[in-house]
């Protein structure tokens, strides 16, 4: 059993949004959908938006940013992002405040403390401004987080390592994505170096962690390029094949609908953290 209650609100190319609830804090990862179904996909897990500690945004995308602007004028609550990601979030959403948002530039590559709450920081190779992942500690245990990224650096597997609980990016399958309906110039920036992680890549990924994550998300599928079934299968082939007597727990999220791991079931809101 995992000390992190995670639920994708949405995950795909019209939306991201995941929350993340713990001991020691409540944090948003994206904000990438309408304001209104945020607080909805908060609702129906017992939670209020101005509880959150921190919103965390990896980058300026619309698809992680489209609900900002409605939430810092209705919610005080920090929002986190680097230097680069707030430049570029100007640019997608120039309605914007910066000014009476509740601002924090947060620096890849760099750690900060929320309550009892240890947030880090960390590149990511997206084509944006200042793209980050980041992993959340509260005990000893941690939560990563790591989507939009056309490849597996150093950094981002020294970031992974010792998550107990992994959201990870199963965008595409190859094949599907050549031949499918995507012109060539799409194409190659989804297959390029700052685009994203195939189903494939994401499977190796996990096999070559220290120790296997007990429970994985498989994030921001394309709606046109795979389907849940084959990136479980292809990742879960891979896992199974390297590593025969892995127990990982897998969650394919969805775009449309909230995903979220049993730790929600387990316990009611009131007594999870007694």
């Amino acid at each position: 059993m995992s000390c992190f209650q995670v639920a994708v609100l949405a995950s795909g190319s019209k939306g991201n949004a995941t929350v993340m609830r713990c001991e020691a804090g409540m944090v948003l990862v994206d904000a990438g959908i309408s304001c209104r179904r945020i607080v909805q996909g908060m609702q129906k897990l017992g939670l209020r938006p101005e509880n959150l500690d921190g919103v965390f945004i990896t980058h300026e995308h619309i698809d992680h940013v489209k609900g900002l602007e409605t939430f810092t004028k209705k919610y005080p609550v920090p929002i986190y992002a680097s230097a680069g990601t707030w430049r570029g979030i100007k640019q997608t959403l120039p309605r914007i405040d910066l000014q009476l948002c509740n601002r924090h530039i947060f620096a890849p590559q760099t750690e900060l403390t929320l309550g009892g709450l240890q947030v880090r920081s960390f590149s990511v190779s997206h084509d944006a401004q200042e793209p980050a992942g980041y992993s959340f500690r509260c005990k000893g245990h941690t939560f990563s987080y790591v989507t939009d990224t056309g490849y597996v650096s150093d950094i981002v597997k020294r970031e992974l390592d010792g998550a107990e609980v992994l959201v990870i990016e199963t965008n595409h399958d190859p094949i599907l994505l050549k031949n499918g309906s995507y012109p060539p110039m799409l194409q190659k920036r989804i297959l390029g170096t700052r685009g994203h992680l195939a189903n494939e890549t994401a499977g190796r990924l996990l096999t070559t962690m220290k120790a296997l994550p007990r429970q994985v998300f498989l994030a921001h599928l394309s709606q046109e390029n795979n389907t849940p079934d084959l990136a479980l299968s292809t990742v879960q082939g891979i896992v199974t094949q390297q590593c025969p007597n892995a127990t990982i727990q897998f969650y394919v999220t969805s775009q449309d609908e909230v995903v979220k791991n049993r730790e929600w079931e387990d316990y009611h809101e009131q007594n999870i953290f007694e």
